[in-house]
């Protein structure tokens, strides 16, 4: 596994995108809005890795619960891997738990599925995959 992107709730993505691009020194390379999770996203590279903005599109997504409650901030570390289904089956055998054990699309073209923070230390952790 290879740390793949660190995903960052943010309130405004026209605030936290002047903010990236002053600091890394360069624009977003895709902005990309999925739906089904009502969030809007903007993706930044960094190296091996990247950096993922993520705003709420609605008041229900994951996203706007979390900025309610934590405010914003580091949201989820997120790890390539080759083959989601074997690491799903690896790390449940670990003892790991998962928000839900079904990858699904996400962003940037990637399939993903995301451990419980229960298991992980605190930790939200997302698994992904690139589509194929």
């Amino acid at each position: 596994m290879k740390l793949e992107h660190i995903g960052i709730a943010v309130k405004s993505l026209e605030t936290s995108d002047n903010l990236f691009e002053r600091l890394l020194g360069k624009k977003s390379y895709k902005n990309e809005t999925v739906e089904r999770e009502g969030v809007t996203t903007s993706f930044y590279e960094t190296g091996q890795s990247k950096i993922e903005l993520l705003e709420a599109n609605t008041a229900e997504s994951a996203i706007s619960k979390f900025i309610e409650k934590k405010g914003e901030g580091i949201h989820h570390l997120a790890f390539g891997v080759d083959n989601i289904l074997d690491e799903i089956e690896r790390l449940k055998k670990e003892g790991f738990q998962f928000i839900s054990e079904e990858p699904k699309e996400g962003a940037d073209n990637k399939l993903v599925v995301f451990l419980h923070p229960k298991s992980t230390n605190g930790v939200l952790v997302e698994l992904c995959q690139e589509k194929q």
